[in-house]
């Protein structure tokens, strides 16, 4: 089955392990295209105490390469319709409908690299039908498949566009119909849709012996409203640095616009390196320049969870959630540290100690990474990511192949041995704004009032300030006087001689189990290292959190792993309360965020297993604990 792992781990993202001598120089027009127009009147629902809004910024169709070539078909139309409710139809041939109710918002984020090249080869009417290339593209035959991957990768991975399928001008129309899909879509007050793409770098330095193995370097950029008619993609430069020129050109223009970095757990400990792309040591400049450009990173998403590791927060029971560790198209391990948001956060506070800014004071979003116009957000209804190669539980490797009810002498598929099976069901991405319209959201985004979730619609709020009494937990108007006295998630406290009060509220989604516990990570960065504590902060069923340990006691939440239904007397619907740092030093900078714990439920391959009748995977989870993880609120101390 090598043969096979070869060509899907290319389809996971393409490795670069060379730069290209092009910058954002080589971008020559600006104009933008696509912009709608504003005005002063505020859609239904629009409040001062805002709103929080659910939405995917991380999804693939037809126009990305490693899409197409496994037979996925949908547009940036479908990608739309699905959010809005309607059903697509997966590459399989199944319907994929979303759970729940429709997104607020979303975003088609095909890989600007080669970006419609690909349906264009397989057209008999386009001239690049007609290249030799083109004639070795497409097929069911894996070895073709294979081949062909290896010369698009190559040249991804290099920044070195092949002349002859490097059709600009197709790449640009691509593009421009993106953005007139988003448009055509955008219907404020009920969705929003932005501009975007995927820039897809992977940084292979330093592992040039080991294949295609390299640091996954991608970021989405997300255009406010309106968009420039050329991308910037890994074609122009594979290095970020380049990309945040060129997004500062736009934004100079009058055009806003972010990049959200993902799969930071498999960048090979690049996405978060303490030095820049090229060695070099961080300064002022280039900390505001990233920050500016990247306010947010994806927390989770199908290729798993980069919130921390075990081996980098050993006394945390719940750091082992949905880890993926393989770098893309490899099977190579990638580096632990700098790949994780927790022990970034603490690593920024010390490099804001030593340049005056910190480059890693961002928020937090979770996203799919679908490539079938959808995300599989629901443990329960799973269709994994890529396309016919891991549409099954079969070939995924969450049901025994062959018809066969147990694993006894069952060897998985290599592929879902390293991949499939270790994929996750997530996630979205939950912003709090006044209303569902583009500035809102994109605004919201800019301050950091942002969340992640593993893919349940937890609502979710963190406040901080130094004038928070109990009575603000039972008033009417909590929220008002929260912002009026204090922060958001994503703000700064300034110094103070007395410990800030966190108000930390979280409700339930009703479609899955009930919560169990509200948990605060505090990280610093003493002794030259990324320093963390976990507190327990609020626990259901009325029980109280023990002062030593600050745990909550377990309340006896079970799963039935042969039908996966669970217990029904224990978790909580709402959970909320107001808590101060028993171990506050005031002279020491700190970042605090929230993580919510719902009850147990059973993992989309345990669900595979019992809706199949056959037995679970003895080797992977049968069980996890969804969660949601604010953005943090900042103590600065000087």
């Amino acid at each position: 089955m090598r043969y096979l792992m070869s060509v899907s781990l290319l389809a996971f993202g393409l490795m670069a392990c060379g730069q290209s001598e092009n910058t954002a120089d080589k971008i020559g027009e600006h104009t933008a295209v696509g912009t709608t127009e504003t005005t002063n009147k505020h859609t239904a629902g629009y409040s001062a105490d805002k709103n929080v809004y659910f939405g995917d910024l991380h999804i693939h169709t037809k126009n990305s390469f490693d899409a197409y070539i496994f037979n996925v078909r949908s547009t940036p139309d479908d990608v739309y319709r699905f959010a809005k409710g309607e059903t697509v139809r997966h590459p399989a041939g199944f319907d994929l409908t979303i759970g729940g109710d429709p997104l607020d918002f979303v975003a088609t984020t095909d890989h600007g690299a080669y970006m419609g090249i690909l349906p264009a080869m397989d057209n008999p009417d386009s001239p690049l039908s007609k290249l030799d290339m083109a004639k070795e593209m497409f097929g069911t035959d894996p070895e073709l498949i294979v081949r062909a991957f290896n010369k698009i990768g190559g040249s991804v991975r290099s920044g070195q566009p092949f002349p002859e399928a490097y059709d600009r001008e197709l790449i640009d129309s691509t593009w421009q119909s993106t953005i007139a899909a988003a448009d055509r879509h955008y219907e404020p007050g009920r969705l929003t849709t932005f501009s975007a793409y995927e820039y897809t770098s992977v940084d292979g330095r330093g592992r040039e012996d080991e294949g295609f193995a390299g640091g996954n370097l991608h970021r989405n950029v997300v255009f406010e409203d309106g968009a420039p008619k050329r991308l910037f993609s890994t074609l122009d430069s594979t290095n970020p640095e380049d990309l945040w020129s060129w997004m500062d050109e736009q934004r100079e223009s009058g055009l806003d616009v972010m990049a959200i970095p993902h799969n930071s757990n498999v960048s090979d400990g690049k996405m978060f390196a303490m030095t820049k792309y090229n060695g070099g040591e961080m300064d002022a400049a280039y900390s505001q320049q990233r920050i500016i450009n990247e306010p947010i990173v994806e927390m989770t998403q199908v290729k798993g969870t980069s919130e921390t590791h075990p081996a980098l927060s050993p006394n945390d029971e719940w750091a082992d959630f949905e880890i993926y560790e393989k770098l893309l198209a490899s099977n190579v391990t990638s580096k632990i540290n700098g790949s994780y948001i927790r022990e970034t956060l603490a690593n920024g506070l010390a490099l804001e100690k030593k340049t005056g800014t910190n480059p890693y004071k961002f928020g937090l979003i979770g996203s799919s990474d679908s490539h079938v116009a959808g995300g599989a957000f629901d443990e329960k209804d799973y269709w994994s990511k890529v396309g016919i190669i891991d549409a099954t539980p079969e070939k995924r490797g969450s049901v025994p192949p062959g018809g066969a009810k147990t694993w006894e002498g069952i060897e998985r598929d290599e592929n879902a041995e390293n991949w499939f099976s270790k994929w996750g069901a997530s996630g979205l991405a939950a912003v709090w704004a006044e209303e569902n319209t583009r500035e809102s959201i994109f605004g919201g985004m800019r301050k950091k009032e942002t969340y992640a979730t593993s893919g349940p619609r937890i609502k979710l709020r963190l406040f901080g300030g130094y004038n928070y009494t109990a009575d603000l937990l039972s008033d009417a108007d909590m929220v008002s006087k929260a912002y009026a006295g204090g922060v958001p998630m994503g703000g700064d406290l300034s110094a103070s001689e007395t410990s800030p009060s966190f108000l930390v509220w979280a409700m339930r989604d009703p479609r899955n189990a009930p919560l169990q516990r509200l948990q605060i990570i505090k990280v610093w960065h003493a002794d030259g290292i990324a320093q963390e504590k976990l507190y327990d902060i609020a626990c259901s069923d009325g029980m109280s959190v023990e002062p030593e340990t600050h745990r909550c006691p377990d309340n006896g939440a079970s799963v039935n792993l042969e039908d996966c239904s669970i217990s029904t007397d224990s978790g909580a619907p709402e959970l909320k309360t107001l808590w101060q740092d028993p171990d506050f030093d005031p002279n020491m900078d700190a970042a605090y965020y929230v993580r919510v714990l719902e009850n147990p439920t059973c993992r989309w391959s345990t669900w595979d297993a019992v809706k199949a009748g056959v037995e679970r995977a003895p080797d992977l989870p049968p069980t996890l604990q969804e969660r949601a993880y604010s953005s943090a609120i900042w103590y600065n101390a000087n």
